[in-house]
C-alpha cells in the first residue's frame, strides 16, 4: 500500500499508476533529492522519465533556483557546446554577441540532460570536467569559469553497448551513474493502463468539449495484452486519436483493432539493462524480505535456547551440547562460580540491528543455499495465498512483489 506522501507527490506531478517499480523509482528520487550526487534515469522512450528530475529538484535545497531541461538529441552537433556552455562574441560565424550557456544560467540550480547518450564525444569531455570540478570554458574563450549545478541525466540507450562502440565515454558514464533510477515500460504496468486511458480520455474530452471515450472489458484486455513499444506516449496519442475520430464513445475491441493491428509487433528492447534491472530490483527486494524473516526466526530461536539453558541449573546439557551451542551462539565462556553457569558472547542480534548492507553481504557470499531460499520462498508464497484465499493480487501486495512476479513463481514451483 502506497504512503500518503507518495500519493501527494503523484498528484502534484501528475503521475498515474500503482506499479511497484514506478513507486520504487519515485522513492529513490525522494531519497537522493537532498544530496548533490548525480543521477542517471534509465527507461525506454515514452515512459515518462522527465518527472524524476522534477521531483529531485523540487525536494532539494536548490528548489528556489533555476531548473533547466535540455534535450541533447534535439540540438545540432555544431551548436550544442554553445547552447550548454555559452560562447564569446565573434567565436564563430553568427556569434554577433556574447551568450550565456545553460550551465551558467542555471548556476545554483538543477539541469536535466535528456537523451544524454546522444552527446558528441567532444561535449562529453566538457561535461565530465563540470561534474568533476564545476569548471567550464565558453566557446571561443580561454577563461575558466565555475558553476554550482546539480546534473540529472536520462537516456533510452543501452549505455554499455554505447561504451563498447566508443560512442560514450566510460568515465563519464560512471560519473553520471552515481545513482541509477529505472522507470518501467508500460508493458510491465498492465494494471495501470486503465487508469492512464481514463485520465487521457477525460483530458481530451475537456480539451475538445466532447464526452470521454470508454472501453469495454474486452477492449481493455486487448490494450493490456499489447506490447506498447511507444509506451505511455503511444497510449496518449492513441487515446487522443480515438477521442477525435470516433463518434461512438464506447470503444469495442473490433474498433481498437483498426488502430492497433492484431499482429502485435515484436518488442525491440533498446535498453535491455533497464528491463533486467527492473526485474532484478523486484527479485532482490523479495529475497531481502525472506532473508530478514529467516534471520529474525533464527534470532528468536537463539533467544529461546538461551533462556532455556540459562534457567537450567544442570550444566550437563551445556557440556553435552557445547559444540552445537558454539556453532549457534559463538564462543561459550564457563565461570568457575557455581551460582553462575556460563556467559555467552555474541548471543544474538535484535531485528533492529539488521540492515541492507549486512543482508547484501550475506547474499553475495552465498551463505544460504539456493535450496533453502527456494524452500522459504515456497513457504512464504503458500502462506500469502492461503491467507488471501488464493487471490494473487492481494498475495503479491502482501509479499511486496508484483503480480507478474508472483505468477511466475507459482508456475516455477508448480504451486
Amino acid at each position: 500500500m502506497e504512503s500518503v506522501f507518495i500519493q501527494k507527490i503523484k498528484q502534484k506531478f501528475g503521475i498515474i499508476g500503482y506499479d511497484y517499480a514506478l513507486h520504487r523509482a519515485i522513492e529513490k528520487a525522494i531519497q537522493v533529492a537532498p544530496t548533490d550526487i548525480s543521477v542517471l534515469v534509465l527507461g525506454e522512450s515514452g515512459v515518462g522519465k522527465e518527472f524524476i528530475p522534477k521531483i529531485i529538484h523540487q525536494y532539494s535545497c536548490r528548489k528556489h533556483h533555476a531548473y533547466i531541461a535540455v534535450n541533447c538529441g534535439a540540438i545540432p552537433e555544431g551548436t550544442i557546446d554553445s547552447e550548454l556552455f555559452g560562447h564569446e562574441k565573434g567565436s564563430f560565424t553568427g556569434a554577433i554577441s556574447m551568450r550565456k550557456g545553460y550551465f551558467e544560467g542555471a548556476d545554483g540550480g538543477t539541469i536535466f540532460l535528456d537523451e544524454v547518450g546522444e552527446l558528441p564525444l567532444t561535449t562529453q569531455v566538457r561535461l565530465l570536467r563540470i561534474l568533476e570540478s564545476g569548471e567550464f570554458i565558453k566557446v571561443g574563450s580561454s577563461k575558466i569559469q565555475k558553476t554550482n549545478i546539480r546534473v540529472v541525466a536520462a537516456t533510452n540507450l543501452n549505455m554499455t553497448e554505447s561504451i563498447q562502440k566508443g560512442k560514450f565515454r566510460e568515465d563519464l558514464y560512471y560519473r553520471l551513474n552515481t545513482v541509477q533510477i529505472n522507470v518501467p515500460p508500460l508493458r510491465f504496468r498492465k494494471k495501470d493502463i486503465k487508469f492512464l486511458f481514463k485520465k487521457f480520455s477525460n483530458d481530451f474530452a475537456e480539451k475538445y468539449n466532447m464526452p470521454p471515450v470508454t472501453l469495454t472489458e474486452e477492449s481493455l484486455k486487448y490494450l493490456e495484452n499489447y506490447s506498447w513499444p511507444g509506451n505511455i506516449r503511444q497510449l496518449k496519442n492513441l487515446t487522443e486519436q480515438i477521442s477525435v475520430v470516433e463518434t461512438e464513445r464506447v470503444i469495442s475491441v473490433e474498433k481498437l483493432k483498426e488502430y492497433i493491428p492484431e499482429n502485435i509487433p515484436s518488442i525491440s528492447f533498446s535498453n535491455q539493462n533497464v528491463i533486467e534491472s527492473s526485474f532484478h530490483d523486484r527479485e532482490r527486494d523479495f529475497l531481502y524480505k525472506i532473508l530478514f524473516d529467516m534471520k529474525k526466526n533464527l534470532n528468536d530461536l537463539k533467544n529461546i535456547i538461551f533462556q532455556f539453558i540459562k534457567n537450567d541449573s544442570n550444566t550437563r546439557f551445556i557440556e553435552k551440547n557445547q559444540q552445537l551451542l558454539e556453532k549457534v551462539f559463538g564462543k561459550i565462556i564457563h565461570n568457575n562460580r557455581d551460582d553462575s553457569i556460563f556467559q555467552l558472547e555474541d548471543i544474538y542480534k535484535s531485528e533492529d540491528d539488521l540492515d541492507y548492507e549486512e543482508v547484501e553481504e550475506d547474499l553475495s557470499k552465498n551463505e544460504l543455499s539456493s535450496f533453502s531460499l527456494e524452500k522459504k520462498e515456497i513457504e512464504f508464497i503458500q502462506k500469502a495465498l492461503k491467507k488471501n484465499n488464493g487471490k494473487r493480487r492481494k498475495a503479491a501486495k502482501e509479499l511486496g512483489i508484483s503480480e507478474r512476479t508472483l505468477y511466475r513463481k507459482i508456475k516455477q514451483y508448480g504451486l
